[in-house]
């Protein structure tokens, strides 16, 4: 059985959730780490963790790249980890922005803000011992390195993570994670990704409900995926299946102090 690192189960795509859990059980995937964007996705987040307590497990964040959000979100997240700390596994999703960075007026603005929010939540994380978990892309990764380094974070995860060989190499050493999604199938930068990094530090994820191309063209994106991503991991990295399952699975429970 694998785990699914990242999924955003608050969507409405996932209104038949049991379905959904159902679904992923029949592709050998025990449940999902279920992520929030901001108060309301978190508030959503936490609902379906009490609904499936055994299969759910939730992590509140705040959305680097939601440009919308405001200082006053931000408060209201913060109260929010406050006062579930004890039911979270993780932090997350939090970050630094990038893809709002394009065609904005104020980028270097944006960028200091993102690393002012982020380093107040990562203070939290600090505070009750969470991992984070890292939306940083591309040249947001190194400053989220820098970040964790700063406050002391143990354990991380950079989700979906796309970054130069040198920063990944970098993450690795520090004892971070990075995760993986569906498209590892059909794209050569992740498949170049997942050669690089040491299996022990890899993780899997769908980023559900995100629609990917390739081979899932057209088809609904759930926890369900991560066993067709980590039997590309297996086959990228010449080993069994059932070894590089075992391995992520160890992984990822160990990252967030699963069961």
């Amino acid at each position: 059985m694998i785990v699914d690192s990242h999924c955003h189960l608050h969507d409405p795509a996932f209104e038949d959730l049991r379905g959904a859990l159902a679904r992923a059980a029949e592709h050998d995937v025990w449940g999902a780490v279920a992520v929030g964007c901001d108060e309301h996705t978190n508030a959503r987040t936490l609902e379906a963790a009490v609904s499936n307590s055994r299969t759910v497990w939730p992590a509140l964040g705040f959305h680097p790249d939601w440009a919308h959000l405001t200082d006053e979100d931000l408060e209201r997240v913060e109260t929010q980890v406050r006062t579930n700390q004890a039911r979270l596994i993780a932090l997350g999703e939090v970050g630094l922005p990038w893809y709002c960075l394009a065609g904005a007026g104020d980028a270097a603005g944006l960028m200091t803000r993102g690393r002012h929010r982020l380093a107040r939540l990562l203070k939290l994380a600090a505070r009750y011992d969470l991992p984070v978990i890292l939306h940083a892309p591309h040249g947001a990764a190194a400053g989220a390195l820098d970040a964790l380094r700063a406050q002391g974070i143990e354990r991380a995860v950079f989700h979906w993570h796309k970054a130069p060989l040198e920063v990944t190499r970098a993450i690795v050493e520090a004892g971070y994670l990075v995760s993986v999604t569906p498209e590892v199938v059909y794209r050569g930068r992740d498949r170049e990704l997942v050669e690089a990094v040491p299996l022990e530090s890899l993780l899997v994820e769908s980023d559900g409900p995100w629609a990917y191309r390739g081979e899932f063209a057209g088809m609904p994106c759930g926890p369900w995926l991560v066993s067709r991503v980590a039997e590309e991991v297996a086959k990228i990295k010449g080993l069994p299946v059932d070894e590089v399952a075992y391995q992520i699975s160890a992984n990822t429970c160990q990252v967030f102090d699963l069961p």
